[in-house]
């Protein structure tokens, strides 16, 4: 896990601890907690991966940006 994974998940921990799970600052932080482990998963495929044309970078990124493609 990345940094910034571990830092979100530990703040996810401490803010359910604290609120419950139901509180919106949870919900907040396990959208970014579920957000940085979904980035080490990309960094982990992209790095294993042959370099992607243009087209295929161009793909992938709008499925990003609005799930569809």
């Amino acid at each position: 896990m990345s940094p910034e994974t571990l830092a979100a998940r530990g703040k996810l921990a401490r803010l359910t601890r604290d609120h419950g799970p139901g509180a919106e600052a949870v919900i907040t932080a396990r959208r970014t907690f579920d957000a940085e482990r979904l980035a080490d998963h990309i960094r982990a495929v992209v790095d294993a991966a042959p370099p992607l044309t243009p087209a295929q970078r161009d793909r992938l990124a709008a499925l990003l940006r609005c799930g569809a493609a």
